[in-house]
């Protein structure tokens, strides 16, 4: 079954053929500041699983000197999905629709959380990148 996601006033939805792989949320200062949150929660998509169903030409992006960005939707601002060289490689998954099927596998970046935060127990943390 189809894993869908849309932004918040529903102009863009996008489609997933596949399921969702390596879940994590990211806890670095960049993060909160991109996802307006204390972390960003993101899962990973295979090559050629993703497609726009529709609204594709509202997207903006923000893509950086790397080549990583975010594609969010200019009409209210939520953010979709990552890419990496203009390609989608994942979702957040505050936009998916229903039950994507998949578990948290990591806290990232934790060294550098938000002072206010709490992060629960029963996921492994990590000071950096873990893969």
């Amino acid at each position: 079954m189809a894993i869908t996601g849309e932004c918040f006033c529903g102009a863009i939805k996008y489609q997933i053929e596949g399921e969702l792989h390596d879940a994590r949320s990211c806890h670095c200062s960049r993060c909160r500041k991109a996802f307006s949150a204390q972390a960003s929660v993101y899962a990973l998509v295979k090559p050629g699983e993703f497609s726009w169903l529709r609204g594709e030409n509202l997207l903006t992006s923000y893509i950086g000197e790397q080549g990583f960005g975010l594609q969010f939707c200019s009409k209210c601002g939520s953010t979709l999905v990552g890419v990496y060289q203009e390609e989608v490689h994942g979702v957040t998954l505050g936009c998916t629709n229903g039950d994507p099927n998949i578990k948290l596998s990591r806290h990232i970046y934790v060294d550098s959380k938000a002072s206010w935060e709490l992060i629960p127990d029963g996921v492994p943390k990590f000071k950096e990148q873990a893969l």
